[in-house]
């Protein structure tokens, strides 16, 4: 199948990929829109006329994001808690959604968090909110997207910091190799990719799919972890995009036709991306995704995985 391309590319931004767009009536939920490129995807989706949830940790952010939102389009975008390391606040989240849900949007994360850190079940802290809780959250709404009647979408925000790491199955917790922040963050986000190829293959008869996605190198809340020399060195770098632009390929993955009933993909800069090899200098690839995020086969040991780490703490996983 030839590679899926669109017209959107490096410089687009979110608003451009909506524009002329008239999204009355889709309802979208985008975890993590009260800051950075969540908070621009739910703001280019509201102007387009679409009915948002963002889903927050923090609620007085959240509010303050949507009133932003509201004087910017004149729409107005809902506020619900949704602590992504809580697997209460995920139930809590899914029992009070009520509806069709047409799309999914797993914008929220952590990255580079630099010391071992365990949520409450003992999962890793960085695995368990860019991954698990978006898991849970996605399980717990299959229903609503299925009910949307065909043409639902998960869009999985993942990064090119995939390249950094396979989901190491034998030890995601780290419990018996040495913690290592970006080896973390790049597990992490492998699963991100991992989860919407095997998402795909088990829900696309439901009328749903699911594409991962890389945003761009964006300065956003996103690297409150990352030292200071590193961020400095990031500053004005060519490769650097502004949150609206970081935003763009998130709307091409929720709502542009080229990705209609189509799904396992991973985009970058507005188009599904090159393949990678496994063992290729990561230094010399500025892009492409790993041939690791997309093996089939790790994508259902992972949903395994996953699931049995959900039961273990005492989710409803269906």
């Amino acid at each position: 199948m030839p590679r899926i391309t669109t017209p959107f590319g490096f410089e687009a931004t979110a608003d451009d990929v909506v524009a002329g767009r008239d999204l009355s009536g889709l309802r979208v939920v985008v975890t993590g829109g009260a800051s950075g490129i969540g908070l621009e995807t739910a703001r280019s989706l509201a102007r387009a006329g679409a009915d948002v949830t963002i889903g927050v940790r923090d609620v007085d952010a959240g509010q303050k994001a949507a009133a932003d939102i509201e004087a910017d389009t004149g729409r107005t975008v809902r506020v619900a808690p949704l602590d992504l390391t809580d697997l209460a606040s995920v139930t809590a989240f899914v029992d009070a959604w009520d509806g069709p849900l047409n799309v999914l949007i797993n914008n929220a994360g952590v990255m580079a968090v630099p010391d071992l850190r365990r949520t409450a079940y003992g999962w890793e802290l960085q695995f368990a909110t860019n991954h698990l809780g978006h898991f849970a959250l996605a399980l717990g709404l299959h229903d609503a997207l299925a009910a949307a009647g065909g043409g639902a979408r998960i869009v999985s925000v993942s990064s090119s910091g995939h390249r950094g790491s396979p989901v190491v199955f034998e030890d995601v917790d780290y419990e018996h190799r040495p913690y290592d922040p970006w080896s973390a963050y790049g597990q992490a986000k492998t699963a991100n990719v991992l989860f919407a190829v095997e998402a795909t293959r088990r829900w696309a008869g439901d009328g749903i799919v699911a594409n991962a996605l890389m945003p761009g190198g964006i300065m956003t809340n996103l690297q409150r972890f990352v030292p200071d020399e590193i961020k400095d060195g990031w500053k004005g770098s060519p490769s650097m995009k502004s949150p609206q632009q970081g935003a763009a390929t998130t709307l091409v993955a929720a709502i542009a036709p080229e990705f209609e009933g189509v799904g396992g993909k991973y985009l970058e800069n507005g188009s599904e991306s090159l393949v990678v090899a496994d063992d290729a200098d990561v230094a010399a690839e500025t892009t492409g995704v790993r041939q690791w995020a997309l093996d089939p086969a790790a994508a259902e040991r992972l949903w395994d995985l996953s699931a049995r780490k959900l039961r273990d703490a005492g989710y409803d996983v269906g």
